[in-house]
Formats: structure tokens, C-alpha cells, sequence
């Protein structure tokens, strides 16, 4: 079959050099439109269900609240695991499905459990929300209103009725949270004295304001053949409609909201605060929608920001530059296209410099911007996104992507050369000889090219979030290497026979004077070890037994660290501190980030947006960091920057990187590189258990940021009713609760339309009321008959401690010890962690640990690949066996792979000595491109033996071992030096996973080439099938590689 391409495309020449314009027309275009991101899209299948229930305990949250709707969506289809966190009067689940399902799917199965739950709720409560589909990388912007002009309350009305629905108007965006600033309320401050005067109770005030706030609509009135609708307008729209509403009537006159409150606009108590560079400002969060193009939407919303700073009150300013994951992804995709240029010019050298002739270069080289086309087309059609895997992709294949072309144009110039030697009767047609020479390497390309397709399969069956990640980058490749093998049998032949027959290389027989030397060093090295066998398999054997016994003390990691030019910052305080100490702690915190001069901005938020499902406690602030790194090393900056907030009292203080984080949020539900997690029934048990194990984890060398989610108990103030005290009274449980809510909280009894924004009317005693315990027993409750009784009369009030934050997964109650990894790789720590748990924690009946983050990952990625590789070196014996037709010659081909391994080593200790999956698919890569020198050699030796006439064993393999060092050097060094551009930018930003592949990559084409030149014919002179194929007389009863069994 492939001869019948060879042979259709050289008849068709014209066709085939205008379907290649076409394609790399085409391919540009579309490779232009295509979107850019950072990585793959990574989010897990998962929804967020939100329920607030204002002010309630954690643990009638828990019970109320959290349970039920735990128990509606535990047994729903695919879910995989249920996550919950229950705070004051908030309670978030999260469900996480099975990879693979759709999210659209998997929201609307949540929708119809949520439905389930409803009726088992408490009624008062708001109906639980599902939060908006927003993509893992979480926010991809953030923003800060600050101004010296405005108060908080204005700098948050614009933030809601401006900027964030003009934001969410922006397609691609899935939520804008703003925090900061002061929410704008309508307050109605009760006096009790005159609600007492007028025997009045706050029951008849919430329901006289929720009666008095309403329009009417009545119908029509026609009167002229003119048609008139009628409407009541009975709205609140200025505080003097609030003061006259009528509450009831006392001899004949009104009572009026006016008499017995003041009503004045105010700011809402608040559970959050925002901060940029250490200053005030309302902090908005911009998340993207899963699949939508982060840098497209970053111009779109940059355009959209800078048409509302131009609308804005003078002195408000949008700062924008503070933390930007469009910035990361140009970076990142700046350095990777930097390396594949870099990498195209030195195959371009190396090429040129083996073929000395520009033509032969030119073609050859045609396969790369072909086959990179190809790629972009084939992720185009599949839905994929340019992003840093399938780059890295392409960065890898790009030595890779001339080695058939190479090799044909290498035989095709060899067969020109001694044709024109001949004399000329015996001279043969240009095109057949194009066409022979091509047919002649064709099965050697074919099975050598369908070898490395191969090893690059067990990326597909990857699963979770290093399956989304690996899957595109072996997408990449194995699409523009098929693409390479396909320009390598169409175009590279038809360019050939149309621009090689009269060039100066083939007139002349030029060829590089250091080929001439090579080629004599490497007869004489061959002369001295064809037959020494047994002492070059000695050296190889100690060499590769040294390298493997060196891999067991390589570390292990799942994802080499990333660099994304970015901090994130968490600082967590004791619970129950106040969100004023809290700021203050934060302020500190961010002083001291300040100080660095790596340091270009911050953006803090301390406490809790509204609606945000990320609930952060009011004693926890988190800040975006942007850096601009100076002369010290990143490790040198995080070093002093840790030693810095050593002094910051009372916090415990996290360093890590946005996407980084969110990726080990996703994966454990934490965010930091090891989650141990402890569970079990009762929480004072629990946090005794959390406390051992934190202790324990804090001695392990190499753990840094070691936390603990602080689910201690914090002070309650606890109001028990006396129910005979309230039926003497004639009061209901609902009156008494009502009555505290509004002297204590405030009770939202409506809210108040102004234009297109709506605020909360809400209705409230005195906040002197809650100054001090005291103040609270002497809170007055009227009667229904107008008498007045401090709440110590109706209850029991005294201090108490509960607990403030209760986490839950998969139904059961959990603490979590947290800690990041520095210095040493995270698989080692782990162990020791276990090992250390284990010994050191002694868990009551009912209690167990599970350890959870990135390094579960690296786990089962690592055992994929390992039961994967047996199977693929199987399917490479196979193929091997098929091309050859004989077991010896497949096995001793398959000598590469050990080969290689000793080189890949070396590069696993020369990247850092820790083995990533980065690493592993290094070597996956390595073991294709390193069997295919052995392809080549030994299916030339067939050749020779079978086509040429050689008869003795000794020569043929010599001849065909010369024969084949200038192409199998050229496609080495060529697949190679387009790798040092990329090993070489290890740690910039996009190269983190790509760098520790090249590095294994490039050492091991190093080791394999140099021995595969020297161990492979020795040992194929001793063990090889050429005895058998001499004995048949060089035409073997099965036909081998060359070409024949594949037209």
C-alpha cells in the first residue's frame, strides 16, 4: 500500500506540491483562531451547592441544613465524593463526580436531588443555590476599586451596579465576587421606649413596613378608543415614605414608623474586607466559564474595564494590574514558541551540515511546518485548545518530525550519487530511482514511526486530572509524527525527484569532510569491539545495573513545581478573632509582602465575599501576589519571605501558587500538597487525633506551611428560653426569636428598588444592645399587652464555647492537616509522614486517616503507565517481530531500550533527581525514538544481505552499520539539539513539565545512539538472524522489512 502512495504521488507531482501550499495555508489560519490557554481544561466534574441560613450555629447548620441535602445527593448517579463545609450560618457542598461526566449532566441530576431536600429543610432559610460552572484555574483576573474620594459604601454600589453587571455581560465569564467596601442598607433603628409607649411590638412594625412596600397594577380604563393602564404606586423610594408609613392608629390619630424609629441609610454589618497594596479598595474576582479562551476574554474585559474607568465619578481608579493569568499564559506560551524556533534552527544547522546542500535541506525540513499544521488541524477538529501541554507536545516531536524526512532524502541523494557514477547506458530513469530509493527505507520508517506512535498510548488511558493534563501533550505528538510519516512518503519523494536530480550535491558527491573522519573512527571502533561481544554486553549490563539502581533513590513527584510568576497567600488567625483584629493581621502580612522588592502588588480578602462558595471565615485572609523576580533565586525570596512572617503572632501562614493550589484543592479538597485526613464521630476526639498528627507531621524534614483547619471551638453567647416564663407572658418561641433577631442582627423585613439596583430594608434596634452581656439580659421585650421584660426574664443567658466550622466528606465528620512540601520530593515525605502517623497516633475505635493531594495522583499515574509499558514494549516486540519476521533480530532491536534507560537516568538526576510523571513520559518518548536506530540498522543489514548480494555476515554488518551512521546520527542529533532550546529553559514559566522531558530525552539519545552504534552489531554478528539468512542464500523464505510486504 505505502508504494502505491509513493508511486501515485510522483505521477502527481503538481497535485501534491499544491495540496502542501493548501494545508499550510489553511493550517496557519486556523492555527491563528485557535484558542490559547494555559493547560488542558482540568475541572473536575463538580458542582457547589450554597445555602445561606443568616447567623445559625455551626452545629444546627450541620444538622438542619447540610445532612439532609448530603443525604439527597450521596446516591445520585456518578458521584464520586461529597464534600461539606458548614460555618455560622453557612453551609457548602461539595459534589464531585466521575471524570468524564458532563458537567451540564451532572448539575442537572444536583437540580433535581436539590428539589428532594427542599421539603426537609427549615422554612425560614433561603432555598439552597448552585454556584455558577466556573473553570478549576478560578479566577482568571482580579481588579480593585480604591479611591481617596469616596466612601466604602459608594465604591461598593459602583462595584455592584456597575462594574460587575457589565463584567458578567462580558461572554466567558461565570462570576464576578467583589468584596470590600461597605454594603448599603435601609435602616429602621427601633426605640424601645416609645414601642413601648405606644404598646407596640416588633411584629407589628415588620409587618406594617412589609405591607406598606408594594405596586398595584388594576387593569385597564378605555376612553376614546384610547386604552389606559392603571397602576398604584406604593413603593418606598425616598427615607420620608419609610417614616410615614402608618404602623397602627391610637385615638383616632396614626402612629407612624417616624414616632417610634429613626430610619436612616446606612452600611450592613460586614463579614469581609477588601485591600490593594495595603490600602482599602472593594477587590472584584473575575472567573471564567469552563472552555472559554483566557486571553481572548482578558482583552474583552481589559476593553470593557477601560470603557467603565472612563464613565466612572473622578477619583475612583480600576487597578488592573494585579494579578493577571493572561500574563502567565503569554509568558508560558512565548517561551515554548521561542524553544521550537531555537529547536528549528538547530535542526536546520544539523541538517545542513551532514547534507551540505541547501535543497536537501529545504526539503527535508518541509516536514516540520507540515506536520505541525497537521497537529493544529487534527486538535482543531478533537476541540482542543493551544495550550502549554500540546506545545510541549510539538516542541518534543520537532527533532522527531524530520527523521523520516531525513532519511529519505539521505537514501534518495545516496542512489542519485551512484547512478550518476554508473555509466550512462546503465544510468535509470529519475523518477523510478526516486521511487526505489524511497520504497527501499519505507517499511523501516513506517515500523520504526508506528513504534514511537505506540509508546505514546498509555498517555490516553490516563485518568483524573493527569489524564487531562498528559492526554493533549500525546495528542500532539503522535499527530504530527503520523503527519511527518505521511509528508515523508507524499511530499518529501515528489520535492526530491523535482530539485535533487541536477543539484551541486548530487553533481559533485559532496560530502562534509567530518562524515569522512567520522566515518573512519567509527570503522576502527567497529573493528575493535565486532567481535568482542561478551566484553561490550559486560560494560552495558554493569552500566545499565548502575543507572537502576541509582533510580531507586530518585525521588518522586506527580508535577514538577510550576512557575507562574505569582503567590498566592493564605493567613489564617484563631477562630472567633474579630474581622477588625483579623484586617490588621492582614495588613501586617501584606506590609511585609510589600517590603520584598520582588513584590509588585497585592490583593487581599480577609472574611467572606457574599454568595462566594469558597467560604473563607472572618479570621482568614487570602492574598494574590504579583512578583517581578530581581537577582535572588525564587527558593532564596520564599525562604526570607517565610522567615518574615515568622513574626507575624498568632497566624499560621501558607505560600503557594494560584493554579498550583487550585489543582490540589481539586484533587484533595485541599489546598496544599499533602492533605492528612482525619475521621471520625465526635470533634473534641477529633481535634485531640488532628493536634497528634500535626505535631508529628511538623518534625518530618521537608514538610513546610504544616496546618491544621482550625475547627476549634469559639465563645457563644447562648440565650435558652424558659417556656414557662414565655406562656405566662403569652408569648410564642417566634415572637422572642424575632424580637432578638432585630435587637441583635438586624431582620431584613423587605428591600427598597432604587432604579435598577434593590437594597435591603431591614430592621434593627440600637447596636448598643449587643455592647456586652449585660447590655443583652437587659434587652426589653414588649408583651402583647404593652408590658416590658428584660430578656433575663424569659431566658437563660450565660458565655459558651462550640464548635465554628464543621467539615464533613462522604458523610462523615473530618479534620484535615495540611502541609506543603520544600527541599525534598513530595512521594519521600509522604512515606515518611505515614510512617511517622503510624507509629506515633494511637486511633480510637471508629477513627481512621486518609492521606490525600498530589502524590495519590503520581500513584496511580505511575501504575498506569508501569502495567501500560509492559503491554507496549509487548506490542513493540510484535511489531518488531512482524517488520522482521524473526524473534532474535526483534529482541536484539529492543536492545535500545535498555540503552536508552541509562541515558535517561542520568537526565532524571541532571533535571534534579526527582522522577515526575514529566520523567516517565520522557522515557516513554525515549524508548520509541531510541528503537528506531535499531530499526534502521538492522533492516538495512536485511537489505544488503537480500537486495545486494553480500554473503559474508561479518562485512554485511560492518557495511550496513557505516552505511547507516550519517542517517542515524543525523535523526539523532537532529531529535536531540530541537530538545536543548527546551532543557535548557528549565524553570521558566510554561517549561516546567516539559523541560524534565527533554532533559531524560536528550541524555538518553545520547546513551543509545553511542551504544546502539557499537553494542547492536556485535551482538547481532553473534546472536542476529544474518547466519540464517546467509544459509537461505540471502532470499528468505518470509519477507522482511524492506518494502516488499508493504505495496
Amino acid at each position: 500500500m505505502i508504494g502505491h502512495i509513493i508511486a501515485w504521488s510522483l505521477r502527481n507531482k503538481l497535485f501534491v506540491v499544491l495540496a502542501g501550499v493548501l494545508i499550510l495555508a489553511w493550517g496557519g489560519w486556523q492555527a491563528a483562531k485557535t484558542p490559547v490557554d494555559v493547560f488542558p481544561d482540568l475541572t473536575a466534574p463538580s458542582v457547589t451547592v450554597v445555602t445561606e441560613a443568616r447567623g445559625m450555629a455551626p452545629t444546627d447548620v450541620e444538622n438542619l441544613v447540610t445532612f439532609p441535602i448530603e443525604t439527597a445527593l450521596n446516591g445520585a448517579p456518578d458521584v464520586r465524593r461529597v464534600r461539606s463545609s458548614t460555618k455560622i450560618g453557612l453551609s457548602v457542598v461539595t459534589v464531585e463526580f466521575e471524570w468524564g461526566t458532563d458537567l451540564y449532566k451532572a448539575r442537572q441530576v444536583v437540580a433535581e436531588r436539590l428539589q428532594l431536600a427542599r421539603a426537609s429543610l427549615p422554612e425560614d432559610i433561603p432555598a439552597p443555590a448552585m454556584a455558577p460552572a466556573a473553570s478549576i484555574m478560578g479566577e482568571i483576573l482580579f481588579i480593585a476599586l480604591a479611591s481617596d474620594k469616596h466612601d466604602g459604601m459608594t465604591l461598593k454600589n459602583t462595584a455592584e451596579q456597575v462594574i460587575k453587571r457589565r463584567v458578567l455581560a462580558v461572554p466567558g465569564v461565570a462570576e464576578v465576587l467583589p468584596i470590600g467596601g461597605d454594603t448599603q442598607q435601609f435602616q429602621v433603628t427601633l426605640n424601645p421606649e416609645r414601642l413601648a409607649a405606644y404598646g407596640l411590638t416588633v411584629d407589628q412594625v415588620a409587618d406594617a413596613l412589609r405591607s406598606a412596600n408594594q405596586n398595584t397594577s388594576a387593569g385597564f380604563m378605555v376612553e376614546g378608543g384610547q386604552e389606559y393602564l392603571i397602576q398604584g404606586l406604593g413603593r418606598i423610594a425616598t427615607l420620608a415614605d419609610i417614616g410615614d408609613i402608618v404602623v397602627t392608629r391610637q385615638a383616632g390619630q396614626p402612629v407612624l414608623v417616624r414616632h417610634i424609629a429613626e430610619v436612616a441609610i446606612g452600611p450592613a454589618p460586614t463579614r469581609g474586607v477588601g485591600s490593594h497594596n495595603g490600602k482599602p479598595a472593594v477587590v472584584l474576582g473575575i472567573q471564567k466559564q469552563p472552555g472559554a479562551n483566557t486571553l481572548e476574554l482578558t482583552d474583552r474585559l481589559d476593553a470593557t474595564l477601560e470603557e467603565i474607568q472612563a464613565r466612572l465619578p473622578k477619583g475612583m481608579k480600576i487597578e488592573r494590574h494585579i494579578f493577571r493569568q493572561a500574563d502567565f499564559i503569554r509568558v508560558s506560551i512565548d517561551n515554548l514558541m521561542k524553544a521550537l524556533v531555537e529547536g528549528a534552527v538547530l535542526v536546520v544547522a544539523i541538517v545542513f551540515a551532514f547534507l551540505l546542500s541547501a535543497r536537501a535541506t529545504a526539503i527535508s525540513l518541509v516536514a516540520i511546518p507540515l506536520s505541525l499544521v497537521a497537529a493544529v488541524l487534527s486538535m482543531k477538529a478533537l476541540g482542543a485548545t493551544i495550550n502549554t501541554m500540546t506545545l510541549g507536545g510539538m516542541a518534543i516531536a520537532l527533532g522527531a518530525l524530520v527523521d523520516d524526512a531525513i532519511i529519505v532524502v539521505e537514501n534518495i541523494v545516496r542512489r542519485l550519487r551512484e547512478n550518476r557514477a554508473r555509466p550512462a547506458e546503465q544510468q535509470v530513469n529519475m523518477l523510478h530511482l526516486v521511487y526505489e530509493a524511497t520504497r527501499e527505507i519505507q517499511g523501516s520508517i513506517v515500523f520504526a514511526t508506528l513504534i514511537i506512535m505506540l509508546v505514546f498510548l498509555p498517555l490516553f488511558f490516563l485518568s483524573g486530572v493527569e489524564g487531562r493534563l498528559m492526554a493533549p501533550l500525546g495528542l500532539a505528538y503522535v499527530v504530527s509524527l503520523a503527519a511527518s510519516l505521511a509528508v515523508a512518503i507524499t511530499v518529501t519523494p515528489v520535492l526530491a525527484a523535482l530539485l535533487l536530480p541536477n543539484s551541486k550535491t548530487v553533481r559533485e558527491s559532496i560530502e562534509p569532510r567530518f562524515i569522512h573522519g567520522l566515518k573512519a573512527g567509527y570503522r576502527r571502533v567497529l573493528d575493535a569491539t565486532l567481535t568482542r561481544w561478551k566484553a561490550v554486553a559486560g560494560v552495558s549490563v554493569a552500566t545499565l545495573a548502575v543507572a537502576l539502581v541509582a533510580l531507586g533513590f530518585a525521588g518522586r513527584a506527580f508535577l514538577p513545581d510550576f512557575n507562574e510568576g505569582t503567590l498566592t497567600v493564605g493567613m489564617a488567625t484563631l477562630p472567633g478573632t474579630s474581622l477588625e483584629e483579623s484586617d490588621r493581621l492582614g495588613r501586617m502580612v501584606e506590609n511585609i509582602l510589600l517590603s520584598h522588592p520582588e513584590v509588585v502588588a497585592t490583593a487581599r480578602r480577609t472574611g467572606r465575599a457574599e454568595g462566594d462558595p469558597h467560604a473563607m471565615d472572618v479570621s482568614a485572609s487570602e492574598m494574590e501576589v504579583t512578583l517581578k523576580m530581581g537577582e535572588r533565586s525564587k527558593e532564596d525570596f520564599l525562604a526570607a519571605l517565610r522567615a518574615d512572617f515568622a513574626s507575624v503572632p498568632g497566624t499560621q501562614i501558607v505560600v503557594g501558587q494560584p493554579i498550583s493550589h487550585r489543582i490540589d484543592h481539586m484533587l484533595s479538597g485541599s489546598r496544599s500538597n499533602i492533605a492528612v485526613k482525619i475521621f471520625g464521630p465526635d470533634l473534641g476526639e477529633l481535634r485531640r487525633l488532628t493536634e497528634s498528627v500535626k505535631s508529628v507531621v511538623q518534625e518530618i524534614p521537608g514538610a513546610v506551611d504544616v496546618t491544621d483547619e482550625q475547627q476549634t471551638d469559639i465563645p457563644f453567647l447562648t440565650i435558652r428560653f424558659d417556656r414557662a416564663a414565655l406562656a405566662q407572658h403569652g408569648l410564642s418561641m417566634r415572637e422572642v426569636s424575632e424580637a432578638i433577631e432585630t435587637a441583635f442582627s438586624g431582620m431584613p423585613v423587605d428591600r427598597v428598588q432604587q432604579g435598577q439596583a434593590s437594597f435591603d430594608l431591614v430592621l434593627r434596634f440600637d447596636p448598643s444592645t449587643r455592647a456586652s452581656i449585660d447590655a443583652v439580659r437587659a434587652t426589653l421585650v414588649t408583651t402583647a399587652d404593652g408590658a416590658r421584660l428584660p430578656l433575663s426574664a424569659l431566658a437563660d443567658i450565660r458565655n459558651d464555647r462550640a464548635p465554628y466550622s464543621i467539615s464533613r466528606e462522604n458523610v462523615q465528620r473530618k479534620m484535615v492537616v495540611m502541609a506543603n512540601v520544600a527541599g525534598r520530593d513530595l512521594a519521600s515525605v509522604v512515606a515518611d509522614i505515614r510512617k511517622a502517623v503510624a507509629a506515633g497516633v494511637t486511633l480510637p475505635a471508629g477513627y481512621h486517616i486518609e492521606y490525600g493531594g498530589q502524590f495519590e495522583s503520581a500513584e496511580a499515574a505511575s501504575r498506569t503507565l508501569l502495567l501500560l509499558g509492559v503491554a507496549v514494549t509487548v506490542g513493540i516486540f510484535l511489531l518488531l517481530f512482524i517488520a522482521f519476521r524473526t524473534a532474535r533480530d526483534a529482541l536484539l532491536v529492543m536492545l535500545n531500550l535498555p540503552l536508552a534507560m541509562i541515558g535517561g537516568v542520568i537526565g532524571v538526576f541532571a533535571a534534579g533527581g526527582v522522577l515526575s510523571v514529566a520523567s516517565i513520559i520522557g522515557f516513554i518518548t525515549l524508548f520509541g525514538i531510541a528503537t528506531r536506530n535499531g530499526v534502521m540498522m538492522i533492516s538495512h543489514i536485511h537489505h544488503l544481505v537480500e537486495h545486494e548480494g553480500v554473503t559474508n555476515a561479518a562485512e554485511a554488518v560492518k557495511r550496513g552499520a557505516e552505511e547507516r551512521l550519517v542517517p542515524i546520527l543525523m535523526t539523532a542529533l537532529a531529535a536531540g539539539l530541537a530538545l536543548v532550546p527546551l532543557a535548557l529553559a528549565a524553570g521558566q514559566p510554561g517549561s516546567e513539565i516539559q523541560a524534565p522531558m527533554a532533559v531524560v530525552i536528550l541524555c538518553g539519545l545520547l546513551s543509545s545512539t553511542v551504544l546502539n552504534m557499537i553494542v547492536v552489531p556485535a551482538l547481532y554478528l553473534r546472536f542476529g538472524a544474518i547466519h540464517q539468512l546467509l544459509e537461505n542464500g540471502g532470499t528468505p523464505d518470509r519477507r522482511a522489512i524492506d518494502g516488499t510486504n508493504l505495496v
